[in-house]
């Protein structure tokens, strides 16, 4: 039975068609994933279903038995509709009780916490959600905070959960217990619209798949006849074909950069590896593994304990990223939106942000022209579709965005790039665009080291994988002589 319809459903920004006469219908219980590359409309259709924007005349939404030409935010949560975005929108410094029962604070005099806590109780047992409900939000987990912002929007009766990347942030057994509540949440009835780039999640929780392109509907499919290049397909209108790396050998080459012994307590320990010129080392396993820490020692903004760097056969210290900027290193963070790029300035001047001292004369003033030149040069070579050079990167996509911060760390012509997790938040299309940079990266002779917790990414885009766990490297495999099922293996074996 349909608990939502939404017909002729238009939106238009500054002459600009966000939406174009989307239509699609969502029964009780169903799962559906809404897919499509990044600007394609998938934000826009969401906040008219919740109430945030209206649309253009003309749309029909069906809720129930209810019949609306819009909707907004009140009508939106008073039919059950809740949606639990990336930053989960919840109050740190209350507790978990007062968070699932934040709605009710008309009906419960906050003196009398005891029927905050037995709504809460009730709720998190609904899910099979151990959490103390005394604790403060900012004390738990990601994940943790999660099942709270579910059990909030469940505390307010609601029918239908939005769910935003909900994953993004956790560890693989933290998305398999996620997945297992969305999966009870189901069986209550309850509607899931779930938006995850990565397949596999995807196909766990959805019964159909919803793509849009460019704000047109392509189609609404059975995930039961879906794989991840006919979805790729179907979003792009491209054919995109995963090839391995070519093996080469570069044990017969002197190394460019090693690491011996390193070691940071409580972070990682007794890492050794080479890297050579032109090879691409990929950094996999759990997050929380000491991924991101190491990369940041190697770029010298943590200090490790113990250990050695080495470049060129010399012994290197790194008292802070600058001594690494200057040896030619390069790092591109996995939080570009709070530390890898200044989201409020130019596109332009983010690009040129590492190279100031290059462009300028001996008075500290930029050359135009030299500028310019870093700018457009850097936005041909790395196919960022931008329309103004002068506009705030905030105005990009995720994909184009990363692509930002690519092209600022090789304006300082580097000889080694770190990349840690490239591909977060980026759709299929946008994670082939820069794979493709990383390959020519490496061809032009650039060492690259790259952290995902994505296994195929590993397998498919470097010519050595390192598995790490508990800050310790647990297996080393060249690519071409391995398979996805047995780094698979490594990674969860170990886990047990």
């Amino acid at each position: 039975m349909a608990f939502i319809v939404m017909n002729n459903i238009n939106k238009t920004f500054n002459g600009v068609k966000a939406l174009n006469d989307v239509s699609f219908s969502l029964n009780y219980g169903e799962a559906l994933c809404l897919a499509g590359q990044n600007g394609c409309g998938k934000s826009t259709l969401i906040k008219i279903l919740s109430g945030v924007y209206q649309p253009d005349a003309g749309a029909e939404i069906q809720i129930g038995a209810s019949q609306y030409s819009q909707l907004n935010p009140v009508d939106a949560i008073n039919k059950g509709i809740q949606v639990i975005y990336q930053d989960l929108a919840l109050f740190p410094n209350l507790t978990v009780a007062e968070n699932i029962a934040i709605h009710a604070y008309h009906q419960f005099s906050w003196r009398h916490s005891q029927q905050q806590k037995q709504l809460a109780t009730q709720t998190l047992d609904s899910i099979n959600a151990h959490i103390d409900v005394d604790a403060l939000v900012e004390n738990l987990p990601v994940a943790k905070q999660q099942l709270v912002a579910i059990c909030r929007a469940l505390a307010q009766n609601a029918k239908l959960l939005i769910m935003d990347e909900p994953t993004a942030s956790l560890t693989a057994k933290e998305v398999r217990d996620l997945l297992d509540v969305v999966m009870k949440l189901k069986s209550k009835g309850i509607s899931i619209i779930f938006i995850s780039h990565k397949l596999n999640e995807v196909m766990t929780v959805s019964d159909n798949v919803l793509v849009l392109k460019d704000g047109n509907m392509v189609g609404k499919y059975p995930i039961s006849e879906m794989d991840e290049k006919r979805l790729a397909f179907l979003m792009t209108g491209l054919m995109i074909e995963n090839q391995q790396i070519a093996y080469k050998d570069f044990s017969l080459f002197q190394p460019v950069f090693a690491v011996k012994g390193l070691t940071k307590a409580h972070q990682f320990q007794n890492i050794y590896f080479q890297l050579h010129a032109g090879e691409i080392i990929a950094i996999t396993g759990l997050l929380g593994s000491g991924r991101t820490e190491l990369c940041l020692s190697l770029f010298g903004i943590e200090q490790a304990d113990s250990g050695e760097i080495w470049l060129d056969n010399k012994q290197v210290k790194f008292n802070s990223n600058r001594d690494a900027i200057q040896q030619g290193i390069a790092y591109v963070s996995e939080d570009r939106m709070d530390i890898g790029l200044m989201m409020e300035e130019s596109i332009g001047n983010n690009i040129i942000s590492t190279v100031f001292n290059q462009i300028a004369n001996k008075f500290g003033i930029i050359s135009t022209s030299k500028s310019d030149a870093y700018i457009q040069q850097l936005i041909e070579q790395l196919k960022i579709k931008v329309a103004d050079a002068n506009l705030p990167v905030n105005t990009l996509s995720g994909g184009n965005a990363q692509r930002v911060s690519i092209a600022k760390w090789l304006a300082i012509a580097p000889r080694i790039i770190i990349l840690d997790s490239p591909t977060i938040g980026v759709d299929i299309a946008n994670k082939q665009g820069i794979f493709t940079i990383i390959r020519k990266l490496a061809k032009q002779g650039i060492a690259v080291i790259f952290v995902t917790d994505e296994i195929s990414e590993a397998y498919y885009n470097s010519h050595k994988i390192l598995v790490m766990k508990q800050g310790k490297i647990v297996g080393e495999f060249i690519s071409t002589q391995t398979t996805e099922k047995e780094l698979e293996g490594v990674i969860y074996e170990q886990t047990k």
